[in-house]
């Protein structure tokens, strides 16, 4: 199909990235950091890796090192393929392709940390909004039998912000009462990710819980770009000139014509000076164009604004990589949430006053 400007169109680039190995065996700190004392960890719902990363600690991102943190993941588990694939490539050998809606969690390993990005999207805004009674919506499920299973020290979960307002939050709070019933005191933190120095508008719910018998609560992360968040340039603006692979996925991209009219699909334009549209897994869903270049955001782009490491590789076709990185968690979000928790399991920083009556507060949400 010809532009309407009679121009040529422009050519995406969907091969696949070229790369020799992935951001495990490129960074000395994080293979070779000693988790020998660290806190154990089972991750659900893996994804990628991108939560996993952040806990983990040791790797660069926009020239600031984010250091190494004391957990070690014991097993991680995602039932996508690629998932696992890109995980294995990047982060390490302890996940396996498992459906955890059918697994048998007596069989998982203990850990003192549970972490899982159960599916949003029977939560999301952006979705079928059906909640628990979606397929997906019951696969927190696996998070709580896993706590009356092993009864880890703690454990978080994370979703999408819509989760709390879903159905006036009746739906958070059955989430919640079935954690509070495995003996875990419960509340959730809003994390408004700029505020931690990603470029791109995206919030999350953190729903955490600390098992009744340890005295007090992890103390809710700040960030460090509350009144000053970086702009979609910061995290992608020295990639301009780049068309090959000389920062893998950077010559991987879509192209799509802008819409005229319609359902608001493609005209989203990135501005610069702005944060950049949240990045999602369905990209066919959320068309962003470059806020300079008249094509789409690549994989490397979008990763930029996820806050992965430019050693991370996404290995696979543009929109199986792209599917990849909507789903994470941003990393640089999972080290600060890291850093909470573990200054709370060293006894280092506890916030006694935190514990409320969050049924309550949800519901007046």
């Amino acid at each position: 199909m010809r532009r309407k400007d009679g121009q040529k169109k422009v050519q995406g680039i969907r091969s696949k990235a070229v790369f020799d190995c992935g951001f495990r065996e490129l960074n000395p700190s994080f293979k070779n950091a000693d988790r020998s004392n660290a806190h154990s960890v089972v991750s659900m719902f893996s994804g990628c890796g991108g939560l996993d990363l952040g806990l983990l600690g040791g790797f660069n991102y926009k020239g600031t090192y984010f250091d190494v943190n004391p957990f070690r993941i014991e097993a991680a588990y995602d039932n996508l393929n690629d998932a696992v694939q890109a995980y294995k490539l990047n982060i390490g050998d302890e996940i396996l392709e498992t459906d955890l809606s059918t697994v048998d969690t007596k069989q998982l390993n203990p850990a003192s940390v549970l972490v899982g990005g159960f599916p949003c999207q029977d939560f999301s805004s952006s979705g079928p909004k059906s909640g628990l009674n979606g397929k997906r919506g019951q696969l927190y499920l696996a998070m709580r039998d896993y706590l009356l299973d092993h009864r880890p020290k703690v454990f978080l979960g994370e979703n999408v912000p819509y989760l709390l307002k879903l159905d006036k939050g009746r739906h958070i709070k059955k989430i919640i009462g079935d954690f509070e019933q495995c003996g875990y005191k419960v509340k959730f933190w809003e994390l408004n990710c700029p505020d931690f120095g990603l470029s791109q508008s995206r919030k999350r719910v953190i729903i955490i819980g600390v098992r009744n018998d340890i005295a007090g609560f992890p103390v809710r992360p700040r960030g460090d770009y509350e009144k000053n968040f970086l702009p979609i340039e910061y995290a992608i603006d020295d990639l301009i000139e780049v068309t090959d692979e000389t920062v893998v996925n950077q010559s991987q991209y879509f192209v799509a014509t802008k819409a005229t009219s319609g359902g608001g699909q493609g005209d989203h334009s990135n501005v610069r000076g702005n944060l950049g549209y949240c990045i999602r897994a369905n990209s066919r869903g959320r068309i962003q164009f470059h806020y300079q270049l008249d094509r789409r955001l690549t994989v490397r782009e979008c990763a930029r604004l996820q806050s992965f490491p430019d050693e991370f590789v996404f290995p696979f076709s543009t929109q199986r990589n792209l599917t990849l990185i909507g789903n994470a968690v941003p990393p640089i979000v999972g080290h600060a949430i890291a850093k909470s928790l573990a200054r709370f399991l060293s006894g280092e920083q506890i916030d006694h006053d935190s514990v409320m009556p969050v049924i309550q507060e949800v519901l007046e949400v």
